[in-house]
């Protein structure tokens, strides 16, 4: 058994008490991790304990999302330092308008790139950006790029809501139909699921 399959393993295991030491040693390697990458990001304060369970949970639920294409430990920690970074852009972005996104920013949206290493190279991680930001271009309609550069961007569906005077069920469809047309889109060009997945987190 290799060490992804071991992980994966007692992530999934029946007996409590595999699980609850995998979920455990998971926790301690998350702590560490996010506290060396995102202390003092973006000028704000940040502690990996505030956002270390929301992470494990998102690892949790995503387990079959997982294909190999990189170690284990350095999925979920990609996958931590993404939940981590949104909290920290919810908080950059707090005072943002929303007139902001009405046009292209690539900036906003490759924050929640940057620490994305189950891409690959840099060449490969600029690929995906540069197809996300043509996509969200020639796919979307202006209400639904509007609503899905904020989401990129850390605004939750209630903040988006909230800003633009709507409510947070119209947002959630307008979001939730972007990222059809979106996936749609990168299926068509040929990136992976697990890429997809990714940006679209």
């Amino acid at each position: 058994m290799t060490e992804d399959q071991d992980w994966l393993y007692r992530l999934r295991s029946s007996d409590d008490r595999v699980r609850d030491d995998a979920i455990s040693q998971l926790r301690e390697l998350l702590l560490r991790g996010l506290s060396r990458s995102l202390t003092n990001r973006y000028g704000q304060p940040f502690s990996a304990e505030d956002v270390v369970q929301d992470a494990l949970l998102k690892i949790l639920q995503s387990l079959d999302q997982f294909e190999g294409r990189s170690k284990f430990i350095t999925w979920a920690m990609a996958v931590a330092t993404r939940v981590g970074i949104s909290s920290l852009r919810r908080k950059y972005h707090r005072d943002v308008s929303m007139e902001a996104f009405n046009k292209d920013d690539g900036y906003r949206i490759e924050i929640a790139f940057e620490s994305y290493t189950g891409v690959g190279s840099d060449a490969d991680r600029q690929e995906l950006l540069t197809t996300l930001h043509q996509l969200i271009e020639d796919v979307l309609t202006d209400k639904q790029r509007l609503a899905m550069r904020a989401f990129l961007s850390g605004f939750s569906t209630d903040g988006i809501a909230e800003r633009v005077g709507t409510n947070r069920n119209a947002v959630y469809k307008l979001i939730h139909d972007a990222r059809l047309k979106l996936k749609d889109g990168f299926e068509r060009a040929g990136i992976s699921a697990e890429d997809i997945n990714a940006s679209l987190a």
